[in-house]
């Protein structure tokens, strides 16, 4: 499976500057509002150091890693959930994506304008929510007004249950709240994901910051963080002129440009960390002669889960797993170390796999 993440913001915020960045393509960065008409999929190895090691390990022949995949998405306005700018364009592509990063203006630029004449990270968070909302209200509206009439005469425990949900999706969005905010049982959460509504996924915020002030938050990222903080998301400090300039290079002249800001981390591993902790996701390995590869999974899935993301035959068939932690066979440098030592587990149907095991599944045909 692939991580689908929607990048999305006002007009002449960074969005484009960063995907360019992130995906090392080239993207029509220009400076003026809807220079991104269709939406533009990059699909971003995660390169995890861990499996690097565990294929010279095992001298594979190939290496896979996890991937990716950001969508940007055209800049949005005030009005867009009404169709103003690219609205339904927009409305339309990000009911595709499993996370929303929300990439927000935090530098001053003369040079660059802005759609809404000055720089105000908070109002531009609550320009993008409230379209969001908006847009989700109307989905609501259109299904309560199917369900609402039914409802006053039936005493369908169906019905009365749709009615109860869609009252409770229609009295947050109407005060304006998120409805990732929300708490559903179960049975709520497998229906209010039938509705596609936009306000449910997870949300990431991202401030785009000046090269000046990569290492000292300014008063526009502060406001940010606290935001991010009240909200419980997850939260970035990118500066995508340094990102785009960052992919360009590799090994040793990546390092020493990180070093010359004082910087440890690139915009694209901060953005990989927040994406996973976001979504709940975590990695496991599997490792041999052929090829090494690196596996998505959500947190707390079974072996039989995770083995079916291999393959579906794998889960229905699942007997047993040979189980190992990552780190065990890189200090000790080969399973046959490991087999002396006692760190390979087997273990059944109700293992939860953990982040960093290296899995060998059995299975009946």
């Amino acid at each position: 499976m692939s991580l689908k993440v929607g990048i999305v913001g006002l007009p002449n915020v960074g969005k484009s500057t960063l995907f360019n960045a992130i995906t090392n393509s080239s993207v029509e960065a220009a400076n003026y509002p809807f220079a991104t008409i269709e939406p533009n999929v990059g699909v971003v190895e995660v390169k995890d150091n861990r499996l690097i090691k565990l294929a010279e390990i095992f001298k594979s022949k190939k290496t896979i890693f996890t991937t990716i995949e950001f969508v940007d998405i055209a800049g949005l306005i005030a009005g867009a959930s009404k169709g103003e700018g690219l609205g339904n364009a927009f409305l339309a592509n990000i009911r595709e994506t499993d996370a929303i990063c929300e990439v927000i203006r935090c530098f001053d630029s003369k040079d660059i304008t802005h759609v809404e004449g000055s720089v105000d990270p908070i109002r531009d968070i609550e320009i993008i929510e409230l379209e969001l909302i908006l847009a989700d209200e109307s989905v609501v509206k259109k299904r309560m007004q199917k369900i609402e009439p039914k409802f006053k005469t039936s005493k369908d425990a169906n019905i009365i249950f749709e009615y109860n949900i869609l009252k409770k999706l229609q009295d947050a969005l109407s005060e304006g709240i998120l409805l990732n905010k929300l708490n559903f049982d179960e049975e709520e959460s497998l229906y209010v994901k039938t509705l596609g509504l936009l306000t449910l996924k997870k949300f990431i915020y991202v401030a785009n910051v000046s090269e000046n002030d990569i290492k000292n938050e300014n008063e526009y990222v502060k406001k940010v963080r606290e935001l991010a903080l009240k909200n419980k998301f997850e939260f970035v400090v990118v500066c995508a002129k340094v990102e785009e300039d960052l992919s360009e290079l590799e090994g040793a002249d990546k390092e020493e440009f990180l070093n010359d800001y004082g910087i440890s981390t690139s915009g694209l591993d901060k953005l990989t960390i927040a994406a996973y902790k976001t979504l709940g996701l975590q990695t496991y390995f599997t490792a041999g002669p052929q090829e090494a590869r690196a596996w998505q999974f959500k947190k707390g899935s079974t072996a039989p889960q995770c083995a079916g993301i291999i393959h579906t035959d794998f889960e229905k068939g699942f007997i047993k797993a040979d189980i190992y932690q990552i780190n065990d066979i890189l200090e000790l440098g080969s399973e046959q170390e490991l087999k002396n030592k006692g760190k390979i587990r087997l273990e059944g149907k109700n293992y939860i796999v953990q982040d960093g095991d290296v899995c060998y599944f059995k299975f009946n045909n």
